[in-house]
This record gives structure tokens, sequence and C-alpha cells, in this order.
């Protein structure tokens, strides 16, 4: 968008000398404006950066054209008083748009600086931070534009004031993309540790008589952590393979996808985000297990009673186990690398091929190799009698189900006939379009 020429910004005034009136007011000094306050206790209203100037509401908002509204909400009312005095000024409102409208029908008014807050300002984190601007002034919104580009932020031009309440919204806003991965991790993660707490100990207390409480702390929630990974993993997946599908089944790429997937889909970076921690968990959880009490000293009695094992160089045993380690080790590196291109430094100085090469080529084979490291982990247990205690399968069985079914999902799309009419679907092609241009075909025919 381009502005007209700016006012004279040099001298800024701001209203409010609370956190966020003088942690502006430290920035704005520092990019080299002159800034004055405006009020109530000229004399007596607290310490203000040094080089600022502070004089009542009426000559602060006389002496310069910008002024920056940062006062709470109960000192709203010597805003009507002054009305007078803000005609034509340009406003940088931090509070509610609604409320200043009312108050100064008048002023130039500009939201945008209100989803920053005085601790960034204080710490200086604005190097590269968004803030989005709206106004129905051209003149008003550059001469805040040029501010804030002073003070190191990127501005993105919302358009009207009419979006004022949706940029108001923004600083009220709790993790909105985190809120649904975090109750489904949480969910499985209490789901999964009180199933394995009655399979695993209760079971052992209640059938052998032996207490083995103790594994609560390390062992149970080892086995919870890649449990709750490797679901999360293939739920960043699947609604991708859901969405796909539907789109083979209607025949075009236009239509909308429902509400629910359209969440799922936007949330998919802080779902893989979660199962890359639990496996970090997981990771960590496993070095520590040769240092725990019970494993030294089930091997230092080992080693008193000489008990020994003979080793089998044709035990297939040994085979699962490494390459139980390998597969494991392989997807926790390419966990770690999905996870440094979600960054936005890494990932915004990739191509967009080379990004949807990492996030779905790579992302399905670590998916594929922390599944068949699940499969490894039980491949001789599955058939036990042994295994299904109380008559219920074991952990590791039960979190296999969601990344096999993914994964069987995904090499069903891959075969030549589905992957060429996706693709062609994905260019723009439409199976009505096809029929209509047909059946025109055979009416002209006719």
């Amino acid at each position: 968008c381009q502005y007209e020429t700016a006012l004279d910004p040099e001298l800024l005034c701001i209203f409010g000398t609370g956190d966020l009136g003088r942690s502006l007011g430290q920035r704005l000094l520092q990019s080299g404006y002159k800034v004055v306050y405006g009020s109530r206790r000229p004399h007596s209203c607290g310490p203000v950066p040094q080089g600022a100037q502070v004089m009542s509401h009426a000559a602060a908002a006389r002496s310069a054209s910008l002024i920056f509204i940062c006062v709470h909400r109960e000192h709203y009312d010597f805003i009507e008083m002054m009305a007078p005095h803000l005609e034509g000024k340009v406003m940088e409102v931090l509070i509610p748009y609604c409320v200043f409208s009312r108050l100064v029908p008048g002023a130039e008014v500009v939201k945008g600086l209100n989803t920053l807050s005085a601790w960034a300002l204080q710490n200086g984190l604005l190097a590269g931070k968004q803030v989005f601007l709206c106004g129905n002034s051209a003149k008003a919104k550059h001469a805040v534009a040029e501010m804030a580009t002073k003070l190191g932020l990127t501005v993105l031009d919302r358009g009207s004031l009419s979006a004022a309440r949706e940029l108001e919204d923004f600083p009220l806003q709790l993790f909105p993309q985190w809120r649904l991965p975090l109750c489904v991790a949480l969910g499985l993660t209490a789901f999964f540790y009180f199933y394995l707490l009655i399979r695993d100990v209760l079971y052992a207390y209640f059938e052998d008589g032996k207490d083995i409480s103790f594994r609560i702390m390390v062992s149970l929630a080892n086995k919870v952590f890649p449990i709750v990974s490797l679901i999360m993993l293939s739920l960043c997946y699947l609604p991708g393979v859901i969405a796909a599908f539907i789109q083979l089944y209607r025949g075009t790429k236009y239509s909308r996808f429902p509400d629910w997937l359209d969440r799922w889909m936007l949330c998919r970076k802080q779902i893989g985000l979660i199962a890359l921690g639990f496996a970090l968990l997981h990771a960590i959880y496993t070095f520590i297990i040769p240092i725990r009490y019970a494993v030294r000293h089930k091997l230092i009695s080992r080693m008193k009673n000489n008990k020994t094992t003979p080793f089998n160089f044709d035990n297939t045993e040994a085979w699962a186990t490494d390459s139980f380690y390998v597969l494991g080790i392989l997807g926790f590196f390419l966990y770690v690398l999905l996870g440094l291109t979600s960054l936005p430094s890494v990932g915004g100085s990739l191509s967009w091929r080379e990004f949807n090469f990492v996030q779905s080529k790579l992302g399905h084979l670590t998916l594929t190799i922390c599944t068949a490291h699940g499969y490894i982990y039980g491949w001789n247990k599955f058939l036990r009698p042994s295994t299904y205690k109380w008559y219920t399968p074991p952990g590791y069985m039960l979190c296999l189900v969601v990344p096999s079914i993914v994964l069987v999902l995904k090499m069903l799309l891959l075969l030549p006939c589905v992957d060429n009419t996706l693709t062609r679907i994905r260019q723009g092609w439409e199976r009505t379009r096809l029929r209509e241009e047909e059946g025109e075909i055979k009416a002209t025919n006719l």
C-alpha cells in the first residue's frame, strides 16, 4: 500500500506513564524520537525514561501530531474532555477502539501496536516481529507504519478500522493453535499411563504378589512417551490423507473441507512438535535406564552368582535388538530434522519444493521407521498368551493401530492410478466439469 506523505514524527506524545507507556517511550527514544508524556499528575507521575518530558494532557497533545493512548480502562473519562485538543490528530490507540471512537469521533485513529507487550518493549524483542495495522486514513497509517519500522517491526496493512476488533483480540488469545494438540496429547498420556499402570503394576501385585510400584517413575513413563509420540506423529499426517480421499471422492479441489478437518490441518505443526517433545523424553529416559538402582542391582546379582548365557551367533534376537535400536536412532534423527525445518528461520530458507519434500516425504519416512521400530519391539510377543494380561493387549500394540492405518492409506494414494487422478485434481481438473463437457459434446453430435 502506498501511503501519503507522513506527519512529522520527530516529537511523539504518549498518554499514560504506566509500564506500557514507559516501555514504549524508552524504545522510541532509543530509535531517535523525542517523547513527551501526557499525565493527569505531571509533577508526581513517577519515573519516566531519561530524556522524555512530562506535561498535562492538553499541553502534550498540542505539542505533537502523533499520540499514543496507553491508559487503563478506569481512566478513559479524561479522553472525552480532551476531544477538542485531539481533533485531526493521528491516534495510535492501545485501548479498545469501540470505546475510543465514541469519545473522540474526529481523531484519525490507527490500531496496530496493541499486540505489543511492555515486556517485549523493555527487552527489545521487536526485530522482525509482525504488527497488523488498520485505519481509515492513509496518512495516519503511514505515520504509524514509519515509526513502527524504525522500531524494527514488520508492518502488515489490514485495511480499514473495521478490522480493529479482530486485532484487539490477538493479545487475549492463549495459544489458540496449541489447545487441540495439547488436549489430545494430555488425553493420550493419561489414558495410556493408567492403562499400563493396571496392566503392569497392578497385575503383578494381584496375580504374582510382586510390588513393582517403583517402575511408575521411569519404566512406566518410558513406555507412555513413545506411544504418545508415535500416535501424535501419525495424527500429524492423517488429516492430509483424509483430505486426499475427500478430494478424490468429490472430484475437485475447490470444495471446502469440513470445519473439523480444517481446524485439524491448521494445527499439524503443533501436533508434530509435541510428538518430537515426547520422542525427546523417550530418548532421555532410555539413556538413564542403565544407572537405575533396579538395573544395577540385577546386574551385580548376576555377576556375584556368575550367571552367564552362551551367545548364539544365529540368534535372531540379536538381529532384532540391533534393528530395534538402529530404527529408533534413525527415527529420532528424522524427528529432529522435521522439527528444525518447522522453525521460521530454517523453513524460510528453503524453497517450497524443498520444504514440501522434508515435511511430506521425510515425514512419512519418519512415520514408517518409527512404526517399524514399534513392530520390531514386539515381533515375538504378538502371539504369546502371556502378552495379554487380563485379556488386554499391550500398549505398544494399541499405539501401532493409527500409524498402520495412515501408512496403508498413504500406500493406496501412491498407486499410479490413484496418484495420477489426485495430481490432476490438485492441478485444477474437476470431474463434474468433465461430465458437463462430455454432455455438451453429445448434445452437439445429436
